[in-house]
């Protein structure tokens, strides 16, 4: 009888059930990207220059702030410079949109961003990619509150989706 072909199945088991473990680690990470944050497009779009080097351009998800030219839409990126630029950030990666720009959640340190965005009122949540019970709570405070855009006329409060539907951006 041999007893070395169970053990070598075994083994060899073990070596395939790592390397699925490896590859599934790999995918996990590819999901996050790590690096310093170099450039401030407007409110929600913003470069990362990764651990790898590359540029990578990153667009907030759940989130549109006002934009260019559009009322708040200087302070809604004075903001996001305020909370990004120059340090570093984690982005959970969640897709790719039409123009290549990676779109994601973004982390520096414990804050999130894309939340403080919304909490402070430079942001509207984007109904048409996110239903976040907690960005939408954020944003109900924010309206209530009259912080951030809230509290400019309401004639003056167009969603950024709408301005850019109007053909009104730059």
């Amino acid at each position: 009888m041999n007893f070395r072909r169970p053990h070598s199945l075994t083994a060899w088991l073990q070596i395939l059930f790592t390397g699925l473990a490896l590859l599934c680690a790999q995918a996990v990470a590819a999901a996050e990207l790590r690096g310093r944050v170099v450039g401030i497009t407007d409110g929600d779009t913003l470069t990362l220059l990764s651990v790898r080097r590359e540029e990578i351009r990153i667009r907030l998800s759940d989130i549109d702030t006002p934009e260019r030219g559009q009322p708040y839409g200087d302070r809604a990126r004075q903001l996001l410079a305020d909370l990004a630029f120059g340090r570093d950030a984690r982005i959970e990666v969640r897709d790719t949109d039409r123009y290549g720009r990676t779109v994601g959640r973004v982390f520096v340190g414990a804050v999130d961003v894309n939340a403080e965005l919304v909490r402070r009122g430079s942001a509207w949540v984007f109904r048409r990619y996110s239903n976040d019970p907690t960005l939408l709570r954020l944003e109900a405070d924010a309206r209530s509150a009259r912080r951030g855009l809230w509290a400019l006329p309401e004639a003056q409060r167009l969603p950024p989706w709408e301005w850019r539907a109007n053909g009104r951006h730059h």
